[in-house]
């Protein structure tokens, strides 16, 4: 598959010009992670350089120059029953950022990352004033909330997609969409190294390069409170049955902590797993996902980003999910694929397992794990897939956008 062709960028003519202004908004680690090359990328176009940009954004978006205004913690939340307790603090959160767009910090445009149920609101407003607004990762339209659209139309000048069918489905609503990849694509090799990320790894942990040998299995219980809250636990406790039922193997468990206010509740189920079993060796990382992920040989993890990052490196994964029943009920009614799972999606089918909520126990989520360490050929069979996948995804992402951000501005200062 071609690249892209780059968008022109046009000039705003004389110096004289006022710096040009981005707000931008992610509301979760991985729209940080989306959005940091973005801001990277403008500084590199010389009509953008030294773009003033605002809004809320986490520790990536902020190394690059950004200017955070509110906690970007406060937007993570998943599920209706989550979000209904975090609700307050939301609104008042999007009512302040609408207040200050409007008024004294009015941008040349508005780019909305990911959390639709947030940005969308933030983007009408804003679009009704007369401030273009662009919304990076379309909201899962195509698999479930399809009526979306119709707030989309209202509310987005441009939605850049960063999976390739979904441009069809703007193109039919009549709405504006650019195909930029994914990111992450380009972030991460078409070949792995795990003895290099292993040997990174010990260096962090300051453990023997010994330590890792023997099978390293990547447990990734997710990026948010409510994920530690509900999925975690049974991880911590699919670890200790699967360690008991690959007793004479050599085996270590690593979880990557996705933020730090996750830590205290990570390493209060570390402590209670160590006491009752000593002999399991389990590591915890503050951050270096890419390296835990690199590092193993077969992958735990909860339904979100961190899926994808796990196929781009080729790694077999058992995917899982529990939330809330009610949320769970509300969900199901509004779905229309029959997988959650990144992987899954974007491959069509079922190429890993997925154990949500009541299938989500340590006997199925252990047994499913050693599958795969059983099943070399299916291992082989399913890194040719993902390899394709990664093709498919591979875009200069930051760029691209970058160069669709710096047209929109342009063209708005012409009117």
């Amino acid at each position: 598959m071609t690249l892209s062709p780059p968008l022109p960028v046009a000039s705003f003519g004389n110096t004289g010009d006022a710096l040009p202004k981005l707000a931008c908004v992610a509301g979760e680690p991985s729209g940080d992670l989306l959005a940091a090359p973005v801001l990277s990328a403008l500084n590199q176009i010389p009509d953008m350089a030294g773009i003033e940009v605002y809004g809320i954004g986490g520790p990536r978006m902020q190394a690059e120059g950004m200017r955070s205004d509110w906690p970007m913690e406060t937007l993570s939340v998943r599920g209706y029953v989550e979000a209904i307790k975090q609700l307050p603090a939301i609104l008042k959160v999007r009512k302040e950022l609408i207040h200050q767009l409007l008024g004294h910090d009015r941008p040349d445009v508005f780019l909305g990352v990911d959390a639709p149920d947030f940005n969308l609101g933030v983007e009408l407003k804003l679009r009704q004033a007369g401030i273009p607004t662009m919304h990076l990762v379309s909201p899962s339209i195509w698999a479930w909330r399809a009526g979306r659209i119709k707030k989309i139309a209202q509310a987005v000048d441009r939605m850049l997609c960063i999976f390739p069918f979904e441009t069809k489905i703007y193109d039919a609503a009549g709405i504006a969409s650019t195909y930029v990849g994914h990111p992450i694509a380009s972030e991460i090799p078409l070949e792995p190294n795990p003895q290099v990320a292993k040997e990174k790894l010990c260096h962090r942990l300051h453990i023997s390069a010994q330590a890792l040998d023997g099978l390293v299995v990547a447990v990734l219980p997710g990026s948010r409170t409510s994920e530690i809250e509900f999925i975690a636990p049974v991880f911590f406790k699919t670890i200790e049955l699967l360690a008991e039922q690959l007793k004479g193997q050599k085996l270590c468990f690593v979880i990557p902590v996705a933020a730090p206010h996750l830590r205290s509740a990570l390493e209060r189920l570390l402590q209670e797993t160590k006491h009752s079993h000593p002999e399991i060796q389990i590591y915890l990382v503050d951050g270096m996902a890419d390296e835990v992920l690199e590092s193993s040989d077969v992958v735990l993890i909860a339904s979100g980003t961190a899926t994808l990052q796990a196929a781009l490196w080729k790694k077999p994964m058992v995917i899982s999910y529990k939330v809330p029943w009610l949320t769970a009920q509300i969900m199901k009614r509004q779905g229309y694929l029959p997988y959650v799972g990144l992987p899954n999606i974007l491959c069509g089918e079922f190429v890993v397992p997925e154990l949500l909520q009541d299938d989500a126990t340590p006997e199925k989520l252990s047994k499913a794990l050693q599958d795969w360490l059983n099943n070399p050929a299916k291992v082989s069979s399913l890194k040719d897939r993902f390899a394709q996948l990664h093709e498919s995804l591979r875009r200069p992402t930051g760029l691209l956008v970058a160069q669709a951000v710096a047209q929109t501005i342009a063209n708005h200062k012409k009117h």
